[in-house]
């Protein structure tokens, strides 16, 4: 067996970040974190006095606490990478200026409502909260190799039309629908086609019986195609024509047949949205049965193992992932799952102090004295019941 998929080091992760690269020997692909959340009780880290003696207001506390931890982050991350911090309404303002800082708002990816409590909290007065947020940044833009899509959220439904061979497609317009690419934005994009409606050929070329087709909007104007001549050229069972009805009568148009199983390495996938619901993810009710079947109910708030897989798919399957959060172990746990799922080789990190649980508490009852000890706990029967190894460094 290779290196194991899940390695565990015990410490306060501004200490540990920094020794990462020697101890892994490359940089971190990916970063998930689910830190404390601000919520005006005591929290682990907590720093609340400026250099000047005078005292901090607890969001000031809160952001001299994560600062350093993401500048540490960001230092470990490869130029490849990219950064998924889940947070809730007490900070996300604050969180969002601080991630604009480190890492450059130019790298902000996109800031995704997660619907972790479909029912709501139903205590305390206002509304009742059914949601979270998850920022995500890239360490450089123009670099990152994450993919925002996924083969989940492909609907077959999206694909009504079968070919003989009973694959499935749809027609998408060969012409750019978009008025901001046209015969002068994009001159070598506008060049006629030559089509038979009665059999669907469309050739660059004229052909007996067929007849010449230039893109034009539905109001008639010029317009452009979204494929060039030589794509056209290389692709014939991919285009088609047909006769439709326009705001100037009938005319021949030109589609793409977008089929539902591309010949791509992992499939079709589709842009992921800004709004991940619980059916798709999981929620906290999920999350804390996931973790109550391994070790028992000993965590208050675990994040669901489908939100981090989710996470996972958008970058390569080899990535080496890192939560210096690290709390119950989910991350670790959806990472195996990952792998187990799609024979990735993806390594986990996690990171976490040797907080003391809570007196009196489900974990301390279970002999599990510390957070560390709840992580540990996590990810050996992880390693026991799903695959991949484990390891303790220090």
């Amino acid at each position: 067996m290779g290196e194991p998929w899940n390695v565990f080091v015990e410490g306060d992760n501004l200490d540990v970040l920094p020794t990462l690269p020697a101890l892994l020997g490359r940089a971190v692909d990916l970063v998930y974190i689910d830190p404390p959340y601000n919520t005006g009780n005591d929290f682990a880290y907590r720093d609340d006095f400026r250099a000047d003696g005078s005292r901090r207001s607890r969001h000031e506390a809160w952001v001299a606490m994560m600062r350093p931890r993401l500048v540490a982050a960001r230092d470990v991350l490869a130029r490849t990478g990219a950064i998924f911090v889940s947070i809730d309404d007490n900070e996300v303002a604050h969180l969002r200026l601080l991630m604009d800082e480190v890492f450059g708002e130019d790298n902000l990816l996109a800031q995704v409502v997660v619907n972790l409590n479909p029912k709501g909290r139903q205590l305390g007065k206002g509304f009742a909260t059914s949601h979270e947020y998850l920022l995500v940044y890239a360490r450089d833009v123009r670099r990152t190799v994450l993919d925002a899509s996924s083969p989940d959220t492909v609907d077959e439904r999206d694909f009504p039309l079968t070919a003989a061979d009973g694959r499935r497609y749809r027609h998408l317009p060969l012409r750019n629908t978009n008025k901001k690419f046209n015969p002068v934005t994009a001159r070598t994009l506008h060049f006629p086609v030559w089509g038979d409606a009665a059999s669907g050929r469309v050739s660059t070329a004229p052909f007996e019986g067929a007849v010449e087709i230039t893109p034009v909007f539905g109001d008639g104007t010029p317009a452009v195609w979204r494929w060039s001549r030589p794509l056209i050229e290389a692709r014939p069972d991919d285009v088609v024509c047909r006769v439709v009805k326009g705001r100037t009568g009938e005319r021949i148009d030109v589609y793409q047949r977008d089929w539902l199983h591309r010949d791509t390495p992992g499939g079709r996938r589709k842009k992921l949205r800004t709004i991940w619901l619980a059916e798709e993810v999981g929620s906290t009710d999920t999350a804390v049965a996931e973790l109550k079947e391994l070790v028992g109910h000993v965590f208050e708030s675990p994040k669901p193992t489908g939100l981090v897989r989710r996470i996972l798919g958008t970058m390569p399957d080899d990535a080496l992932v890192v939560d210096f959060f690290a709390g119950s172990g989910t991350t670790g746990h959806a990472v195996a799952l990952q792998n187990d799922l799609d024979g990735g080789t993806r390594r986990c990190v996690s990171i976490n102090s040797a907080e003391p649980t809570r007196v009196g508490s489900n974990a301390q009852v279970a002999g599990l004295r510390t957070v560390a000890d709840i992580t540990r706990a996590r990810l050996q029967a992880v390693a026991d019941t799903v695959g991949g190894g484990y390891e303790e460094l220090s």
